[in-house]
């Protein structure tokens, strides 16, 4: 995924509000609570956990193919 600032505001605007957000990694569609985002050796990493466990889950950006808030 090409990250634009509209993304970057929504996914910003997500971890504000603690909206969920429903993403494609790898293949796999995941529904996650975002919490923060944060820089690992120049790799933008989400970190969020899972709504229903509540695990932590760290997601690096250049992984997400596709994202969305749900509603």
């Amino acid at each position: 995924m090409n990250w634009t600032p509209r993304d970057y505001d929504r996914l910003e605007r997500a971890i504000t509000d603690r909206r969920r957000i429903q993403l494609v990694r790898r293949g796999s569609e995941l529904v996650i609570l975002p919490e923060r985002l944060r820089t690992d050796f120049g790799e933008e990493i989400l970190a969020a956990r899972h709504p229903g466990t509540g695990d932590p889950l760290e997601v690096p950006l250049d992984e997400i193919d596709w994202f969305d808030i749900v509603r």
